[in-house]
């Protein structure tokens, strides 16, 4: 066997072509990773535009909302009721002025929130833990902008849309120390404890009171290409407000929370206070921050945007290795000089494999390590990565290019023509990758699906975003989320290239030379 590698090896550095379109692949990577690029620019106010909000567990978040609060010294609970939550959303079927922002109408986005939080403190990022109603998820209990349940016998869905003043919600938060525990209730009566959090490091001064917030309302079509986001509100009306402990004052300051300049902020908001209620509106959101549709900048994948050059290149250098040998009749030697034909087909493919992953290990090193800088220094936000995700994205490409080149060499040993090949090479592994990542121009579902059961779905690989399912984005690979697991989306594409290995080498042993 050693010896049939190093006949293949020599054969394969032997021809200037197939050596040169690799350097050509690996150059093609690093060059449009380097690339200027404006995706995911923060404006014109350059890179030092380019921060997020960090939260208590150092995580990207959103934190905007309107308060009417109080202060709170030390130990303390506030319950209020809710009769109802209504917002306004945009009515992008109104084509008035084409350059001011869309006519609103009545309407609440999913995850539209009005409620009772107590907080560290009004600086963005700050811990807190709050009870909600919400425009069509249930009552929830939230904190630390992860966090997030539902109250237990909650509605799923339409919870909002019954809350009245005939069928009110009431919620309650209690504080012991830095521990804060959250209540539903029906009837204000029968209690329900949703869940008790601590809040690390919760100093003994903190604010809290009523809360309205709505994140912005967007509109996907035509695939995922055609994307209309505005902002929303959402108005929270409460009464029977009361506390216990130490808060201080009798009256409800209203407050604008967070910069109003973020992917999910907007108008400062109101509070009014008549005949014992008070309505709070405000928009924003209080959750993690998320790229893709519902916010800014780009993944350390996403700067790996040439491997899909690469991939061609590379996928065609596989086809040929094998197709060339048919095309000239040397295959007739090879198998002469190695009658077990499987160990021709296998030593190919250690080799290939070997070339396609050093190219693919070296320039997605120099893209992933490099880019981040070049990025930001276009005033692009590069969302933050820990050394082993990066590692495993580098590694990861790397492979994935590697087995990709794998499966055009079996491709190529069941076509024998180089054409053919290389066609069956484009629909089989470049198609895939272009309709999912490249060039999404499918809705998220079938887009998802490709990215699921064909060799697609190894870009899973490059996964560095966490999926909230407490915030209402496009989940889609072209936006660096990925269906599947990382290395689950790499064992799909071991799973193709094993069986399309099995097929060549079971008619490389059939059929004549």
């Amino acid at each position: 066997m050693t010896a049939v590698l190093r006949s293949e090896w020599v054969k394969f550095r032997t021809v200037r072509g197939w050596v040169i379109g690799m350097l050509v692949a690996g150059l093609a990577i690093i060059a449009l990773g380097l690339g200027p690029s404006d995706q995911g620019s923060c404006g014109a106010s350059g890179p030092s535009a380019c921060t997020q909000t960090l939260g208590p567990g150092g995580e990207a978040v959103t934190d905007s909302f309107y308060l009417a609060g109080r202060t709170l010294d030390g130990n303390g609970a506030i319950t209020a009721r809710v009769t109802s939550l209504t917002g306004q959303i945009p009515d992008f079927s109104d084509t008035g002025d084409p350059d001011g922002p869309p006519k609103t109408q009545s309407g609440l986005v999913p995850w539209a929130k009005a409620g009772i939080i107590i907080k560290a403190s009004l600086a963005p990022g700050s811990a807190y833990a709050a009870m909600m109603v919400t425009g069509d998820h249930g009552v929830r209990m939230q904190w630390d902008y992860t966090g997030d349940v539902a109250a237990p016998g909650s509605v799923a869905s339409g919870s909002a849309a019954s809350v009245s003043d005939t069928s009110p919600r009431w919620l309650r938060l209690v504080r012991a120390g830095s521990s804060v525990t959250g209540y539903d209730s029906a009837d204000g009566r029968h209690w329900t404890k949703v869940a008790t959090v601590t809040l690390a490091g919760l100093p003994t001064t903190v604010r809290g009171g009523l809360f309205a917030t709505s994140p912005p309302y967007t509109q996907l079509s035509a695939g995922q290409l055609d994307l209309n986001s505005a902002n929303s509100s959402a108005t929270g009306t409460f009464d029977q407000v009361s506390v216990a402990g130490g808060w201080h004052g009798n009256g409800w300051a209203g407050t604008a929370v967070g910069a109003q300049g973020g992917p999910a902020a907007g108008p400062a908001g109101n509070v009014t206070a008549a005949g014992g209620r008070i309505t709070v509106t405000g928009t924003g959101d209080i959750a993690p921050s998320v790229a893709g549709a519902a916010g800014i900048g780009v993944t350390i994948a996403q700067t790996l945007i040439g491997l899909f050059a690469g991939l061609i290149a590379v996928a065609v250098i596989g086809a040929m290795f094998m197709t060339a040998e048919y095309r000239r009749g040397l295959i007739r030697v090879t198998l002469a000089a190695t009658p077990r034909r499987w160990q021709v087909l296998a030593a190919k493919a250690v080799v290939l494999a070997a070339v396609a992953f050093a190219v693919g290990l070296v320039s997605s090193a120099v893209v992933v390590t490099m880019g981040q800088r070049v990025l930001r220094e276009h005033g692009v936000y590069v969302w933050p990565a820990s050394g082993l995700t990066e590692a495993r994205v580098i590694v990861g490409s790397a492979a994935m290019l590697a087995v990709a080149a794998v499966i055009a060499l079996a491709i190529g040993a069941i076509a024998r023509r180089g054409a053919a090949a290389v066609a069956f090479v484009i629909v089989v592994i470049v198609l895939p990758y272009l309709l999912t990542v490249t060039t999404p121009l499918l809705p998220p579902g079938t887009t998802n699906w490709l990215a699921r059961v064909t060799p697609a779905a190894a870009i899973a690989v490059q996964q560095t975003l966490v999926q909230y399912p407490q915030v209402a984005n496009v989940y889609a690979p072209a936006s660096g989320y990925y269906p599947l697991p990382p290395w689950a989306g790499f064992a799909v594409l071991c799973a193709w290239a094993a069986a399309a290995l099995a097929l060549a080498a079971y008619l490389l042993n059939r059929r004549d030379a």
